[in-house]
């Protein structure tokens, strides 16, 4: 697909953005921007400016660099979806090579909407498995994803059990 179209420094730019939302969503899922709206809102929209800053502003890097990330915070703190790794993703829009920036908008359904929402799928799985854990801190999605997790809930249920008979 896209991705295999990118060259190798392109690709660690693209897993650097999503490494720093995996310690958020799998680490502080508590942290109000580690919830579900602010991972996906705030990747999307830094996408969207990231990429609408590198076609209308001259390839300056010290100019759309910054503008990028500035611009792409405010249109996160206005919308309520502030999540830090959407400034990286907005940056690797106008920093990353002519293959990243070739693909235009399309770089923010692929890579950075199917990423996104990868992520999502694997943190509302991980984070839900035990009763201990609980993601989104609202519930929304944990409840729709109890059917995947209630097996293995069980059986940590009846392991710990029987460790505490012993």
């Amino acid at each position: 697909m896209l991705q295999t179209k990118l060259s190798e420094s392109d690709n660690l730019f693209l897993i650097g953005s999503f490494g720093a939302s995996s310690v958020l969503i799998y680490g502080s899922i508590q942290s109000p921007l580690a919830q579900p709206r602010n991972l996906i809102g705030g990747h999307v929209i830094s996408a969207l400016v990231g990429v609408t800053i590198a076609k209308i502003c001259p390839p300056v890097i010290w100019l759309t660099a910054p503008l990028a990330v500035a611009f792409s915070i405010i249109a996160m703190q206005i919308t309520k979806t502030l999540h830090p790794p959407g400034g990286a993703t907005a940056l690797i829009a106008v920093i990353g090579s002519e293959k990243v920036k070739a693909l235009g908008y399309w770089y923010v359904l692929s890579p950075v909407l199917t990423g996104g929402l990868i992520l999502l799928a694997v943190a509302l799985i991980f984070n839900n498995l035990t009763p201990n854990r609980k993601y989104p801190t609202d519930g929304r999605f944990s409840r729709t994803f109890k059917w995947v997790t209630a097996p293995t809930r069980n059986v940590i249920s009846k392991i710990n059990q029987k460790r505490r008979k012993r």
